[in-house]
Parts: structure tokens; sequence; C-alpha cells
């Protein structure tokens, strides 16, 4: 079928569906929703056999769904209505939550059920489970319901017959003075819900040091506590530890609340005068003790090991990779290979393996080209130390979605594995033609051949695990549930730290490296993509200036870019 995408932005679960619709053979194409007109010529352009919306922020208009049928990606139960469905059900504390997709009618979330899916919730924020439970239930949901259509015998349920929630009322929108924290009453756990909830976005108004602010990325903390609640009792490199009545909670992230400062920052760095006599936290001991701590804290890096193998997880906040993060991470792998190991395996974090180079700070800085040169030269050592690791096998174990520089920096280990579920950008055009660098040029042709690595980063389209191994970019698609391919991976880890052809593997993989070396040494293909990268920090072009400016601030999309609106090319007809 030709299915018609609908869509805000194309975000994490617009990609999901897409890459899932596409590997079931259907025709796709994306309009972003900016306006009535718009949409309506998306529709008479593409003339889709079905619409599909799988975020969006109003309502489909009239004109389009008498017309067509439009089915809407709701992240609720059956019966629940309302525009913060997710934030309500983590602020409210719901133990099982779903998605439900329905036909678009004139009334809000009240069309016929066409399929829901549903799930135990667990303590997140947000934007960790939607991008986990919330994403395969949607997935689910929205294959079953195009099986339904193309079947062309299903008539979907009145809402009313399947309705779960109280009365299938149409809640409001979630305001701030809802989501507000006392931090004199709220005891931690409660604290932890309102941050969750309003994580990634919209956070949670209100002050620090005297400043109206909004509050993201919140950590449970088990032993630190003390001092009178809502104050900030200490830090620790980019969070902050706050008070509450019962013990304290992290501040990873915070964004100040003036048209100045509209960049969502790391706490540390927002308020770094006022934290000039608030004592540090770091985590204490060896660097062992340091990057393995027992209990519950906020910890960016960390280190586990088990049978001669060892597991380097690095949650950095959406995925994004700071110069100073780099530069500690790569501090944590020369650590790391000093350690008796026959495999390293770099976990990332469960919601991101790396999204490459750090936008925000960049964006941020008094010379964002140097902040950008500098970063990209950070991460850049980061590749290199792992692509020259010749003694150990090295496994970059993809549990959440890579983009750009995050995906050629998981491919200078050995092997790249990725849950099933996860999503790959592996280009770099998207941010105003940027050139990319974290040796790309060395690690993906010699993967997948020089005419499919152009292929790759030009087209600009999101891969599924399954795609990208099929592609040649990874080695294995393993399970989906996130708890069983962590499992799953460190059994597979073990199995190769045991094999009896480790040697030999090993072995080769100098040869390999050495022979490299000599038709290429590595240091020129890095000098050949900074030169690349240079043009585009300094040069007379200020398109990734641009492009990067619009990102971080959000700013409203104005059109749909090409390569995802196929029925705005020139000359596209579509299929009889």
């Amino acid at each position: 079928m030709r299915i018609l995408l609908l869509c805000h932005a194309f975000n994490s679960l617009s990609q999901r569906l897409y890459c899932e619709l596409a590997g079931h053979g259907h025709a796709l194409s994306v309009e972003y929703d900016i306006a009535d007109a718009v949409a309506e010529e998306a529709v008479a352009l593409f003339r889709p056999d079905l619409i599909i919306a799988p975020y969006l922020r109003r309502a489909i208009p009239a004109t389009i769904w008498r017309r067509h049928c439009c089915l809407v990606v709701h992240p609720g139960i059956v019966g629940d209505r309302g525009p913060s469905a997710l934030d309500r059900a983590i602020q409210d504390g719901e133990r099982e939550w779903g998605v439900t997709v329905l036909q678009a009618t004139g009334e809000m979330d009240a069309g016929p059920v066409w399929a829901s899916a549903v799930f135990p919730m667990r303590l997140g924020r947000k934007s960790s489970i939607y991008r986990h439970e919330v994403s395969e239930a949607a997935t689910q949901a929205v294959l079953r319901a195009v099986e339904r259509f193309v079947a062309g015998d299903f008539v979907p349920a009145p809402l009313a017959q399947g309705a779960t929630a109280a009365g299938s009322e149409l809640r409001p929108l979630l305001r701030q003075r809802e989501r507000a924290i006392d931090w004199q009453r709220d005891d931690s756990s409660r604290v932890l819900a309102r941050l969750h909830a309003a994580d990634g976005f919209p956070g949670v108004a209100d002050e620090l040091f005297g400043e109206p602010c909004l509050l993201f990325d919140a950590w449970p903390e088990d032993l630190l506590r003390g001092g009178p609640p809502g104050a900030v009792i200490a830090w620790r490199e980019t969070a902050i530890l706050r008070a509450t009545v019962d013990g304290a909670v992290w501040i990873g992230h915070v964004r100040r609340c003036t048209p100045a400062d509209s960049l969502k920052l790391p706490a540390t760095e927002v308020f770094a005068a006022q934290l000039a006599g608030v004592g540090e936290a770091p985590l204490a001991g060896s660097p062992a003790a340091c990057w393995a701590a027992p209990h519950r804290t906020w910890q960016d890096i960390r280190y586990e090991e088990a049978d001669a193998v060892g597991f380097l997880h690095f949650e950095f906040y959406n995925g994004a990779m700071s110069s100073r993060q780099c530069r500690r991470l790569l501090a944590a792998y020369h650590w790391v290979r000093q350690r008796p190991l026959q495999v390293i395996v770099l976990m990332g974090g469960r919601d991101h393996w790396s999204n490459g180079i750090h936008l925000q700070q960049i964006e941020a800085a008094e010379s964002p080209a140097d902040e950008s040169w500098a970063n990209i030269n950070a991460i850049d050592d980061l590749a290199e130390a792992i692509i020259r690791t010749d003694d150990r096998l090295t496994i970059a174990a993809l549990q959440g979605n890579c983009a750009a520089g995050g995906c050629f920096l998981a491919r200078a280990a050995d092997l790249v594995w990725a849950r099933a579920g996860v999503i790959l950008n592996p280009h770099y055009r998207n941010m105003g033609n940027l050139y990319g660098s974290e040796y790309w040029t060395y690690l993906l042709p010699a993967r997948v051949g020089a005419a499919a690595a152009e292929a790759i980063m030009q087209q600009r389209l999101p891969l599924s695990a399954g795609a990208g191994v099929a592609a040649g970019l990874l080695d294995a698609c393993l399970g989906g549930d996130p708890d069983a391919f962590r499992i799953d991976v460190a059994r597979r880890a073990r199995e190769l730290s045991l094999a009896a052809d480790l040697p030999s593997r090993l072995r080769a993989k100098r040869a390999c490296r050495q022979a490299d070396e000599l038709q290429r040494p590595l240091a020129s293909y890095r000098a050949a993509e900074l030169a690349e990268m240079e043009r585009n920090f300094y040069g007379f072009d200020p398109s990734y200036h641009i492009a990067r400016h619009h990102f971080v601030h959000k700013t409203p999309h104005s059109w749909t870019p090409r390569h995802l609106a196929v029925h705005r090319e020139l000359g596209w007809t579509p299929a009889p």
C-alpha cells in the first residue's frame, strides 16, 4: 500500500514505524503537520491508501479524515483521551499502560479502535518509556491495524465498547501547576515521579538558587542526604544533588526560563558560579570502585566485569557526547584496557548508544566553531583508541538508538550488535551537510563497499537494526527486550572470550590493522575528514551552524525535507 505518515516531527516513534512499515513492503512518504493546506496538498499528491499519524500535536483536519482512513497512534490505554496521556500515567503511578490505534473523527481521541497493546509500567523517565515500551506497543498495534485494514473486513470497535479509563472523558493538558514539586512535603519517590513525567518535554518549572528554571534528567540517590529540603547539597560532573524530605535526588539538566537561555544544558554548567560554595561528591575509591558503585546514584560512566569480559556503560543524556565526556570516557577506556580481559563490550546507555557530538553545548559555547572543533577531535581520539585496540576483541552493544558520529564510533569496534527495535541514522547531512569524521571514511567502505557507503551517507533515512545487518553496517540483531538483550550480549561475549580460536582471531586482527596502515595510515583518514569538517565549522558556508541552531532551539518546521516527502519530488507520480 501507499501509506502517508502525517506527523509533527520525524521523532523516534515515527522513525521506528517508518522502518517497520517499509520492511513490510509498503511505499511510504512523510509530511510534517505544518498547516491544513499543506497536509491536504500532501494527500492530493501522494494519494495514499492509508494515513497514519504517529505523533501529532493537533487534530487532523476534517477535509482529510472524512475522505481517508486516518489512524492516530495514542500513547494511552483504550479509553484514555487527552494530550498528556503518558505524562499522567507516570505521575499518577499507573502500573499498566498501553497504546491505542484509533481512527480520526471529529472528537479528539474518541474514534473507533483498530488495535491496542498494553505493557507493565516501570519506574523511568517519560523519554525512556516512550522509546522502549511505547514504541514496542505502538509497533505491535500499528502493524495489527494495518493488517486489518488490508484484509478489508475488520470493523473497528466504537470507543465506548472497549473503554477502560474512567468515563472516557477528555483529560486536559497537564499544566505546570499540576507538575509542581513541594520540596517541603514531597518525598523522593513523588519528586522523581513528577520529574520523570515531564522529562524530555516540558520539564518541571521550579527554582534553583533563586532563579526560575525547568528541571530534567532526574536520578535516585540511595546514600547521600542532608540539608533542608529543596537545597542543593552536592554536585558531581554535570549533575546536582537536591535534598528532599526523606533523602535526595539528582538533577542532570536544566533550562533557565528566559528567552536568552532557552537551551537545556548540564545543571553544573548552567549554575557553575552558584556551585562554588557547594561541595563536590565524587565517586570514591579506585577507578574500579568509582565506575562500579553498588548503590543507586547518578553515574554517567559505569563499569562491570565478569568472566574476563569488561562492560563499559556510558549513559549520556540524549546520547550527546561533549568534549569533556569524550575525554572522560577515553580515560575510562584506557583504564579498562589495563584489566586482564579478553573482550571489552561498549554498552552505551539504555536509551541511546551515542548520537555523536554535543550540539547543545556547542551552541552555548562562546565560539561554537571552536567547540565543534574540540568536540570532534575528542570523539575522534576515542574512536582511534578503539580502532587501535589490537590485543582484545571489542564489541559495541547497541541497547538504544544511535545516530551520526555515534554510529561510526560504534563501528570502530570489531563487532556491532544491536537490539531489535534500535533505530540507526548513520549519516550527517541533516545537520547542514556536515561531512562527518569518527574515521567513517576508513570504517564504512571497508564494511559495505564504496558504493553502498556513499548511498548510506547520502540517503538520510533511518535504518532498523535488521536493515543495518542486511546492509553490512551491523554484525547481529539480537532480541528486542532490553533485559534479554543485555543477558544475551553477556553470554555471547563470554563465549567469545572462551573460544579456542580467539588467539588466532586476534592475530588476524593485528595483521589486518598493520596491512591497512601500510596501505594508508589511519592519520591520513582523520586529516582528510577534519579538513572537510574545518570548512563546515569555519568556512564561508554557514549551513551547519544554521541547522544546529534550528535543531537545538526546536524551531518549528516550515517545510518537510524532500528525502521524507517523496510525493513532492519533481516528476513524482504514484504507482497505479
